[in-house]
């Protein structure tokens, strides 16, 4: 009942902050001046790139979920490994809005690379705390093995982020290659039917 509780504070509070950040975003987000498709496609790169971060934090929040489920301790450098990434998370509004405004300067997409990069990396940090707080036979543990997705996540961010400073709309399509390779949660992590609280 314990475990119960801690675990599921964490993870409100961390759907808290989240659900602010998507807030943030779209209050960001500028309506078209007028109501021809010139006008709507002044806003496009706007929308566009508020549906990608939407759909990373979207994404983060899902696994986020499906990992402190399957996760039975939690210490304090459990916490702070939270926290970190919640930071990296409350970065989003910033570059996404400057994007929207900069679509096709270097510095505004390699800007986003780097804030998807803190992510990816402190999400793999509270990855790490979790399975040092439980032991490397604990579900998170077997559900990670080792961490394909997360490894080649931390890669397509460096590319992406070089590749910024010399074709900017190419970084985006690397930026939305990782949300893609992260739309289905792992499923070792996510409980079975039968584990369900009223389930059956």
């Amino acid at each position: 009942m314990q475990r119960e509780s801690e675990t599921n504070r964490l993870e409100a509070f961390s759907d808290g902050v989240m659900a602010v950040v998507i807030t943030i975003m779209a209050f960001n987000v500028k309506s078209p001046a007028g109501a021809t498709l010139t006008d709507l496609h002044r806003v496009a790169p706007e929308l566009l790139v508020y549906v990608l971060s939407f759909a990373m934090i979207g994404i983060y929040w899902n696994n986020h979920h499906h990992l402190l489920r399957a996760t039975e301790r939690l210490d304090g450098a459990v916490m702070w490994a939270n926290l970190h990434l919640l930071f990296w998370l409350s970065l989003m509004p910033l570059v996404t809005a400057w994007i929207g405004r900069y679509p096709v300067h270097a510095l505004p997409a390699a800007c986003y690379g780097v804030v998807g990069l803190g992510c990816a990396i402190a999400y793999w940090v509270l990855v790490r705390r979790i399975i040092s707080a439980n032991g490397e036979n604990s579900v998170v543990a077997r559900a990670i093995g080792k961490d394909f997705k997360g490894n080649i996540s931390l890669v397509c961010y460096l590319v992406g982020t070089g590749i910024a400073f010399v074709a900017p709309l190419a970084s985006y399509g690397i930026y939305a290659s990782v949300a893609v390779m992260w739309f289905v949660p792992d499923r070792r992590l996510a409980p079975s039917p039968e584990a369900e609280p009223g389930a059956g």
